[in-house]
């Protein structure tokens, strides 16, 4: 449950930014028809700032999916040579969600 809204933040960042994107280039688009050397040297700037947040944007998603992809690669494998303690473990975490939701 924590991984799915976890992903659904992630997801919403994602959307945020790709949406803050989109508008940038909106507005680099706009401003095309002004005239003059100040003109085209801030939309250069604006350009390549926007490119320097996809290249971050991009490094860190998969900077996630990495850690994420070895994270889950960690709990299958203690899963595996653990089994009865991961069910002791699941029991347990579920005990107190059940305990936690009755008292609402």
């Amino acid at each position: 449950m924590a991984s799915k809204s976890a992903k659904t933040a992630q997801d919403i960042l994602m959307a945020d930014f790709q949406a803050l994107v989109r508008d940038t280039e909106k507005l680099l688009a706009d401003t095309a028809n002004l005239a003059g050397d100040q003109a085209d040297e801030l939309r250069g700037q604006i350009h390549e700032r926007l490119q320097q947040a996809r290249d971050s944007l991009q490094e860190t998603r998969e900077s996630v999916r990495e850690r994420g992809q070895a994270a889950l690669g960690t709990a299958e494998e203690y899963v595996q040579e653990n089994p009865w303690q991961a069910i002791g473990i699941a029991a347990g975490v579920g005990l107190l969600i059940g305990l936690l939701a009755s008292r609402r």
